[in-house]
């Protein structure tokens, strides 16, 4: 019998339809029709729908996404994914670079918050800014309740008539501070070499930094101060033999420490002649350190301040509590300039993933329908969206942590030999930054998984 005519056919009859799947060939059954009973006819399509693909299926669903798959949906829409993680490794770059500026500042502003915390710095008087103290006084304020200890200080560029626009701190030479560890400062650890002697003259001690600036090493002889062009003909250097070099901590790395006697010499060649025939240089200091028992909280050390204020004349004792408060404040100030750095990579990544992930969906309804009608549940689906979302953040954060990285390497490295070491990239900032990545992209997908996850089934495969 000739098969029948398209026009000879019954009403009922359809061809059979089909659909490809990642697992082959899938025949649809054919629509059913109920001509009295129209809602009827759709709940039996519906039904021999669902039935027809659990059966033709000849696999169960995984119920995990695989990362080849994942790559795979990434590598359909090159040029989007591209854009998308693009996007992301801007964010992250600006947070890595911006973050580790903050974080150098903030650990020496750290640093300055330890050494505030335990030594009450004296001077001359506000009105009296530059002027040197007599000796005498060290004697008047070690008589002060509280105070266990007070060194002189003193401090002068170790080059003299450098660049007036600097980043980082400058190279210093000072006194050493012997025996402050024990009210509370770190004790000095030397990467090579050893500690001043007793009594010695002519030695010195370099911080890495001031260190590599001199191009010095342990054993050698460097004149100090270094000699400025265009220096004044009376212009003096002083050999000095280094005996060690410290550990780079962030305090130390810029200081060279000599003897008080080696000090207070080259502090006479910083003064003009005139104050140099008028003064006795071994009789006066530029302030002291004050140092507290061991122990003392910033409450007592402000209430020491204020005995010396009240109990010494010519002299002016600041607070730790105000050193303490300006050193937060400038890392409050830093800080902000991290969290810009992070809203900034939030608002970049973000719309771009959530502009990715919605596309995606519409993309590839038939692909969810597919899914659901052979027995993916709504948590499978959103797993699947959410974990490609992840990867793209996990990219677009590897990449642009590594540039990030890379750059402030380079300007480092670049920058060492004019003293420029102001970034540091820490793991908190590196957790932070690929955390970061991985954790907006992951929150920027839950809204397209969740338009994926609430397809109906049959409504998606309509499309097809």
């Amino acid at each position: 019998m000739p098969p029948c005519s398209r026009r000879s056919r019954p009403r009922s009859y359809r061809r059979p339809r089909s659909m490809s799947s990642s697992q082959g060939l899938i025949q649809l059954p054919p629509r059913e029709y109920t001509n009295n009973h129209p809602a009827g006819g759709r709940r039996l399509q519906r039904s021999a729908l669902m039935l027809e693909l659990r059966r033709q299926m000849p696999t169960k669903p995984s119920g995990g996404t695989t990362v080849r798959e994942i790559f795979r949906n990434l590598l359909r829409r090159k040029l989007r994914s591209t854009l998308t993680i693009s996007g992301i490794v801007i964010g992250i770059f600006a947070l890595t670079t911006m973050g580790s500026l903050a974080e150098h500042f903030n650990s020496l502003l750290d640093i300055g918050v330890r050494y505030a915390g335990a030594t009450i710095p004296v001077q001359a008087p506000p009105e009296q800014q530059g002027a040197l103290l007599p000796l005498t006084k060290q004697g008047e304020i070690a008589r002060v309740q509280g105070v266990a200890a007070v060194h002189p200080t003193y401090q002068v560029p170790a080059k003299p008539g450098g660049s007036a626009i600097q980043l980082g701190a400058p190279d210093l030479i000072t006194n050493q501070q012997t025996g402050a560890e024990q009210y509370g400062l770190p004790a000095p650890n030397f990467a090579v070499g050893r500690d001043l002697a007793p009594g010695q003259q002519g030695e010195i001690v370099l911080g890495p930094t001031i260190a590599g600036d001199l191009g010095t090493r342990t054993g050698d002889t460097v004149a100090l101060p270094v000699k400025p062009p265009g220096a004044r003909e009376d212009f003096v250097s002083h050999p000095f033999k280094v005996v060690g070099v410290l550990t780079k901590n962030g305090q130390t790395d810029t200081f060279g420490y000599v003897s008080d006697a080696d000090a207070r010499l080259l502090l006479a060649d910083t003064l003009s002649p005139t104050v140099r025939s008028a003064i006795d240089v071994n009789t006066v200091a530029q302030g002291f350190a004050v140092f507290p028992a061991k122990g003392t909280s910033l409450a007592q050390m402000d209430a020491i301040a204020d005995r010396v204020n009240a109990q010494v004349s010519g002299v002016h004792a600041q607070k730790p509590s105000e050193l303490v408060a300006s050193f937060k404040s400038a890392s409050t100030t830093f800080t902000a300039v991290f969290t810009g750095a992070a809203i900034l990579a939030l608002i970049i990544g973000g719309l771009s993933v959530v502009n990715t992930m919605i596309m995606a969906v519409s993309e590839r309804i038939r692909e969810i329908g597919l899914k659901k009608a052979v027995g993916a549940h709504t948590g499978q689906i959103m797993r699947e969206y959410m974990l490609e979302a992840a990867v793209i953040g996990a990219l677009g954060g590897l990449v642009g942590y590594a540039l990030g990285l890379g750059l402030t390497t380079l300007l480092d490295v670049l920058g060492a030999s004019s003293n420029l070491d102001i970034f540091l990239v820490t793991p908190r900032l590196t957790a932070i930054a690929l955390g970061f990545a991985i954790g907006m992209a992951t929150l920027a997908g839950i809204v397209p998984a969740l338009r994926a996850a609430r397809l109906d089934p049959v409504t998606a495969l309509r499309s097809l």
